[in-house]
């Protein structure tokens, strides 16, 4: 069973309220019965009051924390090692870059030429290679529809 507002009737509504009164009944005599009193309906109603702080004590919050603060900045710029210089590649040692550059390009370079040309065809062996391969086709085509009408 679903109690939604849309299928709850007046007098379930009454009942509902009639329970809640006798609970804050109950709550109350409670309360008096340990010597409280009724304490929860005055806290209720009254709202918590918001703690006031003098100007003078947030002077001395706020100079507490620029002190901290500068502690810690003083801190963090010590222990903060300057960079290393930029190392400088002497001539001594552009120069034998180079060297070995240019070696390593020679070697390449003769190698390549060491190795055997790739061989070109002419283009009259070319149409002697396309006739051929024709041929070729051709006959076997031709074995086929033999074999076919066989």
């Amino acid at each position: 069973m679903s109690n939604s507002l849309a299928t709850v009737t007046t007098v379930v509504l009454r009942q509902a309220i009639a329970i809640k009164e006798k609970i804050e009944a109950l709550k109350t005599e409670l309360a008096a019965l340990l010597g409280a009193g009724p304490a929860s309906a005055t806290a209720e109603a009254a709202p918590a009051k918001k703690r006031a702080m003098s100007a003078a004590a947030r002077r001395r919050i706020a100079a507490a924390q620029r002190a901290r603060w500068a502690k810690q900045r003083a801190a963090t710029i010590s222990s903060v090692e300057p960079p290393k210089p930029k190392r400088e590649l002497s001539a001594a040692g552009r120069a034998a870059i180079i060297a070995g550059a240019k070696r390593r390009w020679a070697k390449l370079r003769a190698s390549q030429a060491a190795a055997p040309k790739k061989r070109k065809i002419s283009p009259e062996a070319r149409k002697r290679m396309v006739a051929g391969a024709k041929a070729r086709w051709a006959k076997s085509k031709a074995q086929q529809r033999a074999a076919a009408k066989a």
